[in-house]
């Protein structure tokens, strides 16, 4: 309260203000507000001492700040003003240190040089019940020992009710002080801990229990949310942690730490915490359960679209037709190795069955019980060999947006077939030698190896030991493919299983057009003249064509004439019993490349699609854009490669 300073004369004492030095020594914490200039005019010593704060800062201090309920002080600052005096709970300023304070406020009118001010008396409640439990327990202290003895007893049957809850108690339960150190343990926390009561009560825990993560690491105590508790007053939940028994082995757990208050301070935590390490295991096994089943469910869905992609797309007989000395040759070379695992390289010119052999080995070997996984390695772009291959993990690349198992990966326990290997990129044949030799991979952006049991059938038209002397293949991938080669013969040489072969294809057209088609003798020697460049696979489109443009039964086989066709016929025989003209391989590859050429020419430079020079050639546009690539040849100003 503001003074004005009375004069002072020699021979005169001061006369200090009654209600001045009242207001002064008040035991009560008292403030003198201006109600509507929202201003603390004046606070008296106890009420300092009670907010924590200077008298100066209080003086300069709005009382709308103070309390921080501007609502609820204007309903309170109202009731005074109406009724002359009135009391409440409901504002509750804080601290200086930033302590929630729960106070009474009771307020009266004081004029004051002409303007009214409220005087307002603040009353800590918790110091009220504190001095009300103190004369409670006066009058006891009166009433004579055998009252003081009746509450002892109460308050023994309470700790003996507080001590057979924490003994029945199925979790752990343990309290430490501010300083970490334990205070009590009960007997389920001793079961679960191997630890006693005796060896924990008056040390830190946390150095004992709580040291270190399930991975080893330091786990340092201020990092404790168990000493958390105690250090800001909330409390802590967990779960997904270990504590250390006293065998040294870790307890999973999920526990809570709670802050233990006295009269307002915090001075410790209980901490209740229950073992989940069983229930921890089962959830991982049923995660791993669930990711096996993702993961098969992945590898069924990919086989189920493998193997549909090869319904689509596959044109040959499930079994070999003919009845020549090649063929019978190539049947006894599959029967040798199909039972064992040894890789196999098959060779020769493009339609002469390749994939129809690599088939027939997979089925009558050990692994037909396992899908047979073709990879066609001329249609894999350069950058995606390793992620087709070995498969990838989600962010591996841009676009990688799930995982992937690779073709080794599917065709783990059966066969994996290279078809054109030669195509495989210089910078992936090292790790494909790898698997092959290891049987051990990563997928693309995962560090994990995998294992797998995989054999490899690799099938090629190119002379790969050229491919080698030229730096384009590796030589020791080339020696681990090529462990039991397989030539496939091309159909000029073997002309005598033309007619067989095209009855079986004429036979499949007539089920498929419901018509009865017949190749006349006529036919079966024409067909027989021909040299069939695209071996069998151009047979069986010519007696496709063939049958589709077939009338009144009859078939119309469009081949082109050959010279064979026109010359007489003891010349026809001489050129029948003649051996072939033998080839050497870049005789073979310079044939192919004018071969190619001549198509490109006649279509315009047009690949894919009806009318393109795959179509011409009768084969696949990936293979033949391969072939373009591998022969080096340069695009003219045709329509364009890409039709």
């Amino acid at each position: 309260m503001a003074t004005t300073p009375m004069p002072v004369h020699d021979d005169v004492a001061p006369v200090i203000d009654p209600r001045i030095a009242a207001f002064e020594s008040s035991v009560e914490a008292t403030l003198l507000v201006d109600p509507y200039g929202d201003q603390i005019v004046d606070a008296n010593p106890a009420a300092c001492a009670l907010l924590g704060y200077d008298r100066a800062l209080l003086r300069q201090t709005r009382a709308s700040t103070l309390t921080g309920e501007l609502a609820a002080l204007t309903v309170f600052t109202q009731a005074v003003l109406h009724k002359g005096a009135y009391w409440t709970t409901a504002l509750n300023p804080r601290h200086a240190t930033g302590q929630d304070l729960r106070l009474e406020y009771a307020g009266c009118l004081l004029p004051h040089d002409g303007r009214t001010l409220l005087l307002l008396t603040l009353t800590d409640l918790e110091a009220r019940r504190r001095r009300n439990v103190d004369a409670a327990a006066e009058d006891h202290m009166r009433g004579g020992i055998s009252t003081w003895q009746r509450v002892e007893r109460v308050f023994q049957d309470i700790e003996r009710e507080n001590q057979l809850i924490l003994r029945a108690a199925g979790e752990g339960i343990y309290g430490v002080n501010a300083e970490g150190k334990t205070t009590f343990v009960n007997p389920a926390a001793e079961r679960m801990l191997g630890w006693t009561a005796e060896e924990l009560v008056g040390k830190e825990i946390h150095p004992i229990v709580h040291h270190t993560h399930h991975d080893g690491r330091h786990y340092h105590n201020h990092d404790c949310p168990i000493y958390a508790a105690f250090r800001d007053g909330a409390v802590h939940q967990v779960d997904g942690e270990v504590f250390w028994r006293k065998d040294g082995s870790p307890a999973w757990v999920e526990y809570t730490s709670t802050p233990i208050r006295d009269r307002g301070v915090v001075v410790g935590a209980v901490v209740v915490f229950r073992d989940v390490s069983q229930r921890r295991e089962a959830d991982e096994k049923l995660h791993a359960a669930l990711a096996e089943v993702d993961r098969l469910r992945e590898r069924l869905e990919l086989e189920n679209a493998y193997l549909q992609e090869e319904i689509r797309i596959e044109t040959n007989p499930r079994g070999i037709i003919g009845g020549s000395e090649a063929i019978q040759k190539t049947l006894r070379q599959v029967k040798l190795v199909a039972p064992t695992t040894a890789a196999v390289m098959i060779t020769g010119e493009s339609g002469t069955g390749k994939e129809l052999i690599a088939r027939a080995i997979h089925e009558d070997s050990t692994r037909s019980d396992r899908p047979l996984i073709r990879v066609n390695c001329a249609a894999i772009p350069r950058e995606l060999f390793e992620s087709e291959f070995f498969g990838h993990v989600r962010g591996a690349f841009t676009g990688a947006t799930r995982d992937r198992i690779g073709r080794f990966e599917l065709a783990d326990g059966g066969t994996l077939f290279l078809d054109e290997v030669g195509e495989i990129p210089l910078e992936l044949q090292g790790k494909l030698l790898r698997v092959l030799q290891e049987g051990h991979f990563e997928r693309v952006g995962e560090a994990r190896t995998r294992a797998v049991d995989v054999r490899v059938i690799a099938a090629t038209n190119r002379d790969l030991k050229q491919e080698v002397q030229r730096g384009r293949f590796r030589e020791d991938l080339y020696f681990r493919l090529n462990v039991f080669p397989i030539e496939t013969v091309p159909l000029r040489e073997r002309r005598e299983d033309i007619p067989l072969l095209a009855q079986h294809f004429l036979t499949r057209e007539s089920k498929a057009l419901k018509s009865n088609l017949r190749l006349s003798e006529g036919d079966a020697r024409r067909l027989t003249r021909y040299d069939w460049p695209g071996n069998v696979r151009e047979l069986q489109n010519v007696i496709e064509r063939a049958a589709i443009l077939s009338q009144n039964g009859r078939l119309r086989i469009d081949l082109p004439d050959t010279s064979g066709a026109q010359a007489p016929a003891g010349a026809a025989r001489q050129k029948a019993d003649a051996r072939p003209a033998v080839m050497t391989s870049s005789e073979m590859r310079d044939h192919e490349r004018a071969n190619i050429l001549a198509a490109l020419e006649a279509c315009a430079g047009k690949v894919f699609g009806p009318g393109g020079a795959a179509e011409m050639l009768d084969i696949k546009p990936t293979t033949l854009a391969s072939r373009i690539k591998a022969l080096g040849i340069t695009p003219r100003p045709w329509a364009g490669l890409n039709g």
